[in-house]
């Protein structure tokens, strides 16, 4: 049995037993788990590999992960955030920040549009090469010159690598600050998160390495359910398939663990945290921490978790929920509730918030499995924390 470490309050327990179960049953290789509830950190639990293809180097309480997806919320509470603070205008279009983005038909994309995933450009004509990915001024142009899958604002499809030129973009031009710097003069810096866009040198040691690891095979009353007609696997194997050119708009897999990459600032996918600041920074968005006031005003909560984008989504086929940057709870990505609202990383990690049970998670793991917004690890450690709750 593996040797979890860390603590968990009274009552919470039964999230411990589900963090230990997905070690003996699911696959996990080196994992951590937070939650905090009404501003206190009630679960803070660790555990396994910090490196999941090279054994040998306990998964220790500071350990930081590479969080892929995960990252695009507190991405997107940047650009709310400078909403709020009256800097950015989600109703304004793009263009008024970024005048080189009005090019090739979308002329008429809003703001809000990038952060709801219906600006029209989850995938380039060509992809870049991994070099032009990190570099910060070829992905922002290629978004720029790049011409719509549709007009922006009549239909959503999630911007899986996109994203991250749009919104640093954005930021950068409202700013003048990257979206890296200002997070963490902004928002990691005062609430203390380890929670990094572009990782600095003197925290490369903790990070740990993430690798693909196989996922146990479903229950037999799993496997005798029937497959939907189309799903977002079947999708992505077809490399002429929108799936496929979103994800693979950067033409070569990037090494993930590379220090070159996780330098780079790639809101999208190469965010790197702790769970402990993951289930924090949630924590901050709609309550109390530590004597802070929320980050979030009413308005901005109401921003962040009412339904933007809904239904057949062109990317990931399925049927999604998005707010404006968070995806919301939903058959696609069950969180703890209807008011739920976060973002999950595809192989594995999670981030959200409830406000209704005054609740911030966070979960990462090193494991990739073949999961994209639903993953069973991470469900096991919802479906507890809501058990602990009711």
């Amino acid at each position: 049995m593996v040797d979890v470490q860390g603590t968990v309050a009274d009552g919470f327990e039964p999230v411990r037993e589900a963090f230990e179960r997905n070690f003996d049953e699911r696959g996990e290789v080196g994992a951590a788990v937070a939650v905090h509830h009404e501003g206190r950190l009630v679960v803070d639990l660790w555990a396994g590999e910090a490196e999941a293809d090279r054994p040998g180097r306990p998964w220790q309480r500071e350990t930081a992960q590479v969080i892929r997806s995960a990252g695009k919320g507190p991405a997107a509470g940047v650009l709310l955030l400078l909403h709020q603070r009256g800097q950015l205008d989600l109703d304004a279009p793009v263009s008024t920040y970024w005048p080189q983005f009005r090019t090739a038909g979308k002329d008429g994309a809003l703001v809000r549009h990038l952060l709801t995933h219906r600006a029209g450009v989850p995938a380039l004509d060509r992809p870049l090469t991994v070099p032009e990915a990190l570099d910060g001024t070829s992905g922002p142009a290629a978004v720029a010159a790049q011409r719509p899958q549709w007009t922006p604002g009549e239909d959503h499809g999630y911007h899986a690598q996109t994203f991250s030129w749009l919104l640093s973009e954005l930021v950068l031009r409202a700013t003048g600050r990257t979206l890296g710097r200002w997070f963490a003069q902004e928002v990691a810096g005062p609430l203390g998160l380890d929670l990094w866009f572009g990782l600095p040198e003197a925290q490369l040691h903790r990070t740990g390495r993430i690798a693909p690891v196989p996922a146990p095979p479903p229950p037999p009353s799993q496997g005798l359910r029937a497959r939907p007609k189309k799903s977002v696997a079947d999708a992505y194997r077809d490399p002429e398939s929108l799936t496929s050119r979103a994800f693979g708009a950067i033409e070569a897999a990037a090494d993930e663990n590379d220090p070159g990459y996780l330098a780079a600032v790639l809101p999208a996918s190469n965010a790197v945290a702790t769970a402990r600041s993951l289930s924090r920074y949630y924590a901050a968005l709609t309550g109390p921490v530590d004597g802070r006031p929320p980050l979030f005003a009413r308005a901005t909560l109401t921003a962040a978790r009412s339904v933007e984008s809904e239904g057949p989504d062109r990317v990931l086929v399925v049927n999604t929920r998005f707010g404006h940057g968070y995806m919301l709870h939903g058959p696609s990505c069950p969180l703890l509730g209807p008011g739920s609202f976060g973002h999950p990383g595809r192989g594995g990690c999670l981030g959200f918030a409830d406000p209704e049970a005054a609740v911030g998670f966070g979960y990462v793991t090193n494991g990739l499995q073949r999961s994209v917004t639903a993953d069973p690890r991470a469900q096991t450690l919802v479906r507890a924390l809501r058990g602990c709750l009711t």
